[in-house]
């Protein structure tokens, strides 16, 4: 775990705007989320959807956005959820956002002013990456 710098709270107050904007009718639980790739920030929100396993949360829909753009090296990632504790990402999240940068910067907040910042590798050790698939037998 590291100290938040000013970036990783700038890129925060990124994710916390965007949380104004979810889409959370059902579990009124809304997330804002916000990358930092190729010098420029995209923000995501969860989207909910009454057949559940159609949602989207907020980190894919920033990381969606970032890709769409042509932005494919993504430095940092920062979280705000409605907790009142810091938001991890889920494993599905993780696992999406390992696929372009293994080790980013992961940011995360809640309601209250504690802000934790850590590896993408340190809350996915050995994540599934492309090397995986490029090994011979």
């Amino acid at each position: 775990m590291r100290s938040p710098s000013q970036p990783d709270l700038a890129l925060l107050a990124f994710a916390r705007e965007a949380k104004n904007n979810a889409y959370a009718p059902y579990s009124d639980f809304r997330v804002g989320a916000a990358v930092y790739a190729s010098g420029e920030i995209f923000q995501g929100v969860n989207v909910e959807n009454a057949a559940y396993g159609s949602s989207l949360c907020a980190e894919r829909g920033a990381l969606m956005a970032a890709v769409a753009a042509g932005c494919t090296q993504i430095d940092a990632v920062a979280v705000v959820g409605d907790s009142e504790s810091p938001t991890v990402p889920c494993g599905a999240c993780r696992q999406a956002l390992a696929e372009f940068n293994p080790s980013m910067r992961v940011i995360i907040g809640g309601r209250r002013d504690e802000v934790l910042v850590f590896g993408l590798d340190e809350l996915l050790p050995e994540a599934f990456v492309r090397g995986y698939l490029d090994q011979d037998d």
